[in-house]
């Protein structure tokens, strides 16, 4: 029932039902389904990523031109580095190839491109063309762009908790002085505002060790549309349920209609 109604709204995906003063100011998503979608069509798990390529694009663009600020993919978690090996490298080599095609689109557009994981582990040229494409466009003011590359929640979670821990250590805080809010300091999101919408493709859900402190009061949105297929339409019919939704943070409906 709950998917039979996301398609029927995807299929309309209408701009002018859009409320353009709650279009939420931070968006994730996990790009899901590029194997399925590749695997239907009788090809290789790789087909499928390079025709996603369609689909990021299809995101950012459709994200900038809503005014959303801040747009946080998933793009690559710890624990695909067990993937077969000739998935890993062909994706590090789409990764450099995607990352330098896109620059020009960033700057004309006004994107800033970030990151967050542990972009260390990616192979040199992934993060020499990561790191560029990121001091390219650091002096745009547009839509952030965050890349989750080598990422997972439960990752960020224990290098939070050994940063604080050392600070500790070093005397520079005291651990009656640990709350929330240093906490969150100390995640790879540090000065990022936790996302109002998270959107999964493929019909999954799950959120697969992704953003774990961040989506504690997300919005939810899956759709069964894989990943290489999604496209702008897909993003509004998403924002388009988002505000339909009443986000009462443990409050009690009426507290939050007062």
């Amino acid at each position: 029932m709950y998917l039979q109604k996301l398609r029927y709204s995807e299929k309309t995906g209408m701009k002018e039902e859009l409320d353009r003063n709650r279009i939420p100011r931070h968006i994730a998503i996990i790009m899901d389904g590029n194997g399925r979608w590749a695997k239907k069509k009788g090809a290789m798990r790789i087909f499928g990523h390079h025709h996603a390529i369609k689909a990021v694009r299809d995101a950012i663009e459709g994200a900038n031109n809503l005014g959303v600020k801040y747009l946080t993919l998933f793009s690559f978690s710890t624990e695909n580095w067990s993937r077969p090996k000739d998935e890993v490298e062909g994706l590090m080599a789409l990764l450099v190839k995607t990352i330098a095609n896109e620059v020009p689109m960033m700057m004309k557009n006004n994107i800033v491109m970030e990151s967050i994981g542990d972009i260390n582990s990616l192979p040199k040229s992934a993060y020499n063309q990561l790191i560029e494409a990121k001091e390219k466009t650091s002096q745009n003011t547009g839509l952030k762009l965050v890349l989750a590359l080598s990422y997972s929640g439960q990752w960020e979670l224990t290098q939070a908790a050994k940063r604080i821990a050392q600070k500790v250590s070093d005397g520079k805080l005291k651990v009656e002085d640990i709350s929330q809010e240093v906490f969150a300091d100390n995640l790879e999101t540090a000065g990022i505002p936790d996302p109002e919408l998270m959107i999964r493709t493929s019909g999954e859900f799950r959120l697969s060790n992704f953003l774990l402190w961040q989506l504690a009061y997300t919005e939810l949105h899956f759709t069964s549309v894989l990943w290489p297929d999604f496209r702008e339409k897909h993003l509004i019919a998403a924002i388009l349920d988002y505000q339909k939704r009443e986000r009462r943070f443990g409050k009690t409906g009426e507290q939050v209609k007062s």
